[in-house]
């Protein structure tokens, strides 16, 4: 029984050579920067990246009328409303988080 020396089990080659030789001609695990391989994205520059002058000022006054909404709700200074009513909270917490969702976004 004669058996050939160039391939393995399964007829498969030895070595972990394919029967071409490589099996790819690219350069598998090189380094491409990513300018050839066309990934790359330039930054956003600094002069369009600026929020308005309000926005800043917007924050603030959300945060705080939010604070004071929800204090002057507790306190039960609300015409028309009774005593700890869930809405005053309600729109007390709203406005804060808007306020932090915008900070959030502040360039």
């Amino acid at each position: 029984m004669a058996t050939n020396t160039k391939q393995g089990p399964g007829g498969s080659s030895r070595k972990g050579k394919s029967a071409g030789g490589r099996a790819t001609a690219s350069k598998v695990g090189r380094y491409t920067p990513a300018e050839e391989s066309g990934r790359y994205t330039k930054p956003i520059p600094k002069s369009v990246r600026k929020s308005p002058k309000w926005y800043g000022a917007l924050v603030l006054i959300l945060l705080v009328v939010g604070v004071l909404v929800i204090v002057v709700n507790y306190l039960a200074h609300f015409p028309g409303v009774s005593h700890g009513s869930p809405w005053g909270l309600v729109v007390g917490l709203v406005m804060i988080f808007a306020g932090f969702l915008m900070a959030t976004r502040y360039r």
